[in-house]
């Protein structure tokens, strides 16, 4: 398994719209790409020196050439879509990971 991971940090005027772009478009439409598996969203805990507010996306994909074939075909639309509606307002980068190991809790705690 490996995780595509979007590191993004937003300008605090525009954070209640881009994070319901991401939830009810932006996210969708990587699924909808059958590429990934799964996403999930996390807002990074730091205070950023340029300010604003920071999240991660991690998309789970089967292989490099699934993540190879995404940036191929879907990347180029999908990425101008955010830029043409969020313009300078937004700075994010990218990080390839692969899975060596997972594991859980067997325990449950209240």
């Amino acid at each position: 398994m490996y995780i595509y991971n979007v590191t993004t940090n937003i300008d605090e005027a525009i954070k209640a719209e881009w994070l319901q772009w991401m939830k009810e478009k932006h996210i969708p439409n990587m699924l909808e790409t059958g590429k990934f598996i799964s996403a999930k969203m996390s807002q990074v805990l730091i205070n950023e020196e340029m300010g604003g507010v920071t999240y991660s996306v991690q998309y789970t994909t089967d292989s490099l050439e699934t993540l190879h074939a995404y940036y191929n075909e879907d990347a180029p639309k999908l990425r101008e879509e955010a830029i043409s509606l969020f313009k300078d307002k937004i700075v994010a980068f990218r990080t390839e990971l692969k899975v060596i190991s997972e594991q859980f809790s067997m325990s449950l705690k209240n």
